[in-house]
């Protein structure tokens, strides 16, 4: 009887909070879908209509959504190729002992600090610049053509500047991993003389695995989302070479001022984010179990 009581008091108690936060992410979402089933432009407020379906279809049918998307999975894939594989290579120097490595981690772990605006101004007018950007001078001085990144590589300058921001989170949760390793495994490999490259596909990269898996999904969920360097730095363009699917949005909904295109445009964001999550929750599932 205790038990019950302690139950329904507890649920009581928790139940205003819950329904704040039900309410909190089911009322914009519900505005959405609202929105996105009606011709809703802000040239022509207070006319709106219902047409149903038709910005749905719309969107998908738009040949700039299949770049947009395609732009967003080479965007994710390519920062969270440089972000784990540069994240591996940064704990495993980082677990290295030194002098100075507390100065060394903290500069390492800096840039996950800094504002996504800010960090691609920086990149854009102090690094990439193609006449006074650091890339620029090491060019010049080696003899060689400076690259204008934003016009002719602009979609591999953003990833660059977004692994830049997201190399330190993995940094940080691989190099816990590797410092959790069990010391006799180490020491028994030791005095078996075992190689380091052998130590480290045998016995690290096998420990890594879920803590990389962790990596993954959480930088995921944020890739999936990025809008701020691609506003600063080249607003989308040349074209459409580096807009995404958050940006397509935000252009369709503040430049084109199609609100209805742009809420069915943020819905179906929402559904592909959802089914990469579920993907990639179901794949850590699997290796926590095994």
């Amino acid at each position: 009887m205790a038990t019950r009581q302690t139950r329904i008091l507890a649920h009581a108690a928790t139940a205003p909070s819950t329904l704040v936060l039900f309410l909190w992410m089911i009322v914009p979402l519900a505005m959405t879908i609202y929105f996105s089933l009606l011709r809703y432009s802000l040239l022509d407020p207070g006319n709106e209509s219902f047409i149903g379906l038709v910005n749905y279809e719309y969107f998908l049918s738009d040949p700039a959504f299949f770049a947009a998307l395609f732009n967003t999975l080479k965007l994710v894939g390519g920062v969270l190729l440089i972000s784990v594989v540069g994240g591996i290579l940064l704990a495993l120097l980082l677990d290295q002992p030194c002098w100075g490595r507390g100065i060394v981690r903290l500069m390492v772990i800096a840039p996950f600090f800094v504002m996504p605006t800010v960090s691609a101004l920086i990149w854009k007018n102090l690094l990439m610049h193609p006449v006074q950007g650091l890339f620029a001078w090491i060019a010049n001085l080696l003899g060689l053509q400076p690259i204008d990144w934003f016009a002719q590589a602009p979609l591999t300058a953003i990833t660059l500047i977004v692994a830049w921001q997201w190399l330190p989170f993995a940094t940080l949760i691989l190099l816990t991993a590797i410092q959790s390793l069990d010391e006799e495994q180490k020491e028994a490999a030791e005095m078996d003389g075992t190689p380091p490259l052998s130590f480290f596909f045998y016995i690290v990269l096998p420990h890594l695995a879920r803590p990389i898996t962790v990596v993954i999904l959480i930088e995921t969920i944020f890739l999936l989302n990025v809008f701020a360097e691609i506003l600063v730095t080249t607003g989308g363009g040349p074209g459409n070479l580096t807009t995404n699917i958050p940006f397509l949005v935000y252009a369709q909904a503040l430049l084109q001022f199609d609100v209805g295109g742009a809420s069915a445009g943020g819905i179906i964001a929402v559904i592909l984010a959802n089914i990469v999550a579920i993907f990639l929750v179901r794949m850590i599932g699997r290796n926590l179990e095994a």
